[in-house]
């Protein structure tokens, strides 16, 4: 048995829940998540909690219900205080702006490059070098962060490109001379 999917989720205040069969709807302040379980899967609502157990005895049903347990909790996180994540950009002239919803990343290409912000997402840039990923779908924010990193991924030989701020990068000696 999964040791997280025992766990109860603790709801907090002006976060409401609504389970309808499968679906799992998780209304805050910051917005509204939904979501539809595997079948052998059970959620209830008990008071202030919420405890997700398996329906049935099966390999498949104790394998997700750990799982399920900590996307329902993600949700109900973000929804309250929402996910964020944090890239930085290092090179010299690599910088990034974002223009309505659409970031426009030039990081030594022949053209920038411009990235729309999906649904639900806010982009902002700092400084010119730091880019900041805000929303309520911990999903959602960290594939949006991972694909702006792909644009240019840090290089082991100099460190320049895209990076998660606080991400250590372990630089590679270049070429050795002649002896």
């Amino acid at each position: 048995m999964s040791r997280i999917g025992k766990l109860p989720i603790p709801i907090p205040k002006k976060v409401t829940i609504t389970i309808e069969g499968q679906k799992v709807t998780v209304k805050g302040p910051k917005g509204e998540l939904s979501r539809v379980l595997p079948p052998e899967i059970a959620v209830e609502q008990q008071e202030e909690t919420i405890i997700v157990k398996p329906q049935e005895e099966s390999r498949r049903a104790r394998q997700r219900y750990g799982l399920c347990r900590t996307l329902v909790a993600n949700m109900v996180e973000g929804v309250s205080k929402g996910y964020e994540k944090r890239l930085s950009i290092q090179g010299v002239g690599y910088r990034a702006q974002v223009q309505g919803k659409t970031l426009i990343l030039n990081v030594g290409y022949s053209k920038p490059v411009e990235m729309p912000a999906p649904e639900g997402i806010q982009v902002a840039v700092e400084n010119n070098t730091n880019v900041i990923v805000n929303g309520i779908s911990k999903e959602l924010v960290g594939n949006t962060a991972a694909r702006i990193r792909a644009v240019r991924p840090p290089e082991v030989y100099k460190g320049k490109g895209i990076r998660y701020a606080g991400e250590m990068i372990k630089l590679k000696a270049g070429k050795s001379g002649k002896k």
